[in-house]
Parts: C-alpha cells; structure tokens; sequence
C-alpha cells in the first residue's frame, strides 16, 4: 500500500464501519474491514466504497456492554460471547493507555490458544489490522485493533488436544494426511467430532518442527502455500470454509514481525494446528471435480483479482489476495486456485461464456 490515498481510504473504511458489530446474522464474521484491505491491496481501492455500500446493509450494530471486563479477570470472561461488547470495551480502553504493540505482546500468549475461534476470524481480522498498524498509526486503526482483539477473545475456542509437531513431512504433506471425519454442521461440532478421529493428534505431529525461530517467518508463508494448493482437491466439500485453511496462517504470518522473537514458535504451530483442524473439519471423502471452463479461462493475476472482486463476495475478496501472495512466491499452482476459489464460492456470478 504505502500512497497516501490507499492509507486514507483504509482508515476512511473503518471510520464507516465503527458502528457495526464484529458479527451479524448470528455468528457470522464481520469481513468489511479485512475485504476492504484486500481490495485495495490488490489495487481494486476504486471498487471499495462501492462494494461497502452494499455489505454494510447486511451488517448489524455495535453490541451493547453489560458490565465491564478488568484485565486481572480475563481469564474467567475469555471465551464468553454473551460479553462481546464488553470485551471491546475493555480493548478500546487498553489501546488509549499503552503502546499497540506492548498491549498485543501481553495478550498475544493469552489469544492464541484459542486463536480456531469463529473459524480463525479473531486472528484474521488481527492479521489484518496489525499489518496497517505497522505501515502507520492511526486512530482509526488502533480502534480497529480493539474490536479485532475484543471478538476474538469473546469468541475464544481451544482446538481439540494435539501434540506439537514432531515428524519429518513438509506442510503441504502434513496437511495432506490429516483426517476425513464424517461431520456435518458447524465448526464447533466438527472441531469436536475431530477432536475424537484417534488420527488428529499423530495428524499434527507428522509436520517437521522449526529447529530456528529465525526460519519461522518463511515457514509461515510455506504453510500458506500448503494449504492454498490443496484447497482445489477439497474445496467442493466446502468452498467458503476451507479459504481460512490458507487465510488463518496468513494473519499469522502478518502479525509475527510485530511480536517478539520468543513468540514466534508458538505462533507457528498454532498457526499449523488451526489449518490442519479447518482442513480436517471440513475435508470431503469425494474426489474433485475437473476444472471447469471458466476456470481455465482465468489465467493471469489480473484474471483473479477481477474475478474475485466480480463475485462481491468477502470469502473470495480475501482469498484471492492470499493467493495472488502465494504466486508472487512462485507456488505454481496459485492463480489456478484463485481462479477455482471465484468459480465454486459464487457459482452464479458467471455466464457460460465466463464472462
């Protein structure tokens, strides 16, 4: 990002979304703020304020407070989503008293056990923020940094019981071998029904362990490419979920150069665990489909963004950005997934003709 314009329409975006809750409809994540970034980092800023028309009528409002949350108590309240506003307001508070990034070293060990929350959204809409807050600071975005941090720690989940990783597969076959479970409904039934497959823990630590915290920020982005090239052989079964398999170690990835060194690890394979339990939750038993010609017709960067930014839709909105970041990196299967991803998470945005 980086021009002037770019960082003013980011923060205007915030300004117009202060009002809105971090969930609408019941449990649904509140993407305006992390699609808006998107858009813009993927040089569609003309496309924002139109797109945001549109899905901020979907959104509801800010949630009230009940009685307020001390930092001492937190860890009685964490994970408690009936305390949302509150938890809001407790980071509101705490962004206006300390430096953002002393407030998130502090809490960071706390978030991040329960970072599979809302299917990784906590920590995606940190990821997000965070990176912006780095580029430059803003009141804007430190109020953006509080709701981030408030919804995840309302929606605070712990995944099922796994070991950290000891094996010796890449994450690409790591998260290859990670379990088929036969669930249906939400993640939180599934992430249970995973939790009981007797191959999720030996699942998790089939991933070869970082021996150098140094190699941590290249192995983040290597668990990104991983799951952004098996998205096409399991995103049939679930197109709209399996886009957090890659998007939730990104954020990870994000947030990292604003944490100390001694956080990093941990970090990591939590970041790990999250992709391989959204994969396992919702991987499909069947094989897929072929590709499409209307995938086959998306073949270049600019193919994607106009593609994904086409659907109007939030889930590929953001999953084309990690994508397009996955093919800057030379993962050759990248602008095929993007273009796979358009196609299955808005099937009816498309005419025969692809157009």
């Amino acid at each position: 990002m980086g021009d002037m314009i770019s960082d003013d329409l980011l923060d205007e975006t915030y300004d117009r979304l202060r009002a809105t809750g971090p969930e609408f409809e019941g449990w649904l994540s509140n993407h305006g703020p992390m699609a808006a970034d998107a858009l813009i980092r993927m040089g569609c800023g003309d496309e924002v304020e139109r797109w945001l028309d549109g899905y901020i009528t979907r959104l509801d409002k800010a949630p009230a407070t009940r009685w307020q949350i001390d930092e001492e108590d937190w860890r009685e309240v964490i994970g408690d989503p009936s305390r949302l506003g509150d938890w809001c307001a407790l980071f509101a508070r705490l962004v206006g008293e300390e430096h953002w990034s002393e407030l998130l070293t502090r809490w960071w060990p706390r978030l991040l056990p329960g970072a599979v929350a809302s299917a990784g959204h906590g920590l995606i809409r940190t990821g997000h923020v965070v990176r912006a807050l780095r580029e430059r600071q803003t009141p804007q975005r430190l109020e953006e940094l509080a709701l981030a941090l408030g919804y995840w720690a309302a929606r605070w989940q712990p995944l099922p019981a796994h070991p950290a990783p000891t094996g010796t597969a890449p994450p690409s076959r790591a998260l290859g071998a990670v379990p088929v479970i036969a669930s249906s409904g939400g993640i939180r039934t599934r992430l249970a029904d995973l939790g009981q497959s007797p191959d999720w823990p030996a699942s998790v630590a089939r991933l070869m362990p970082i021996a150098d915290t140094e190699q941590i920020p290249a192995a983040l982005d290597h668990l990104v490419d991983a799951a952004v090239t098996r998205y096409p052989q399991w995103a049939h079964g679930s197109p709209i979920m399996l886009v957090h398999a890659a998007t939730a170690p990104r954020a990870a990835a994000l947030v990292v150069p604003s944490l100390p060194p001694n956080l990093w690890l941990s970090t990591y394979e939590t970041a790990w665990a999250v992709s391989a339990a959204i994969s396992g939750a919702y991987r499909p038993a069947t094989a897929p489909p072929p590709p499409s010609r209307r995938e086959r017709q998306i073949t270049t960067a600019e193919d994607v963004a106009d593609r994904a930014r086409g659907t109007g839709d939030e889930h590929a909105i953001k999953f084309a950005e990690v994508a397009l970041e996955s093919h800057r990196r030379e993962n050759p299967n990248a602008l095929a997934v993007g273009a796979r991803a358009a196609v299955l998470i808005a099937p009816d945005d498309y005419d025969e003709t692809g157009a």
